[in-house]
């Protein structure tokens, strides 16, 4: 595990949207191998973010707190 990964799942507040897709463009940085794609490659960079963004937005959301 990456010691430099921020825990975003806070019990009382949610993480803003830019902190997760910080994380999410964090991610694909590090599956992809590149710190900033080429021109050909930014679409496909780009909508990896977005729906990694959003699947943890949804991760979040869906968590459920402990009583």
């Amino acid at each position: 595990m990456c010691r430099s990964i921020k825990v975003l799942r806070i019990p009382s507040n949610q993480p803003a949207d830019t902190e997760v897709r910080q994380a999410a463009l964090q991610f694909v940085r590090k599956i992809s191998g590149y710190r900033s794609p080429s021109q050909a490659n930014l679409i496909a960079f780009e909508t990896a973010v977005d729906e990694i963004a959003a699947a943890s937005r949804n991760l979040l959301i869906s968590l459920k707190q402990r009583v």
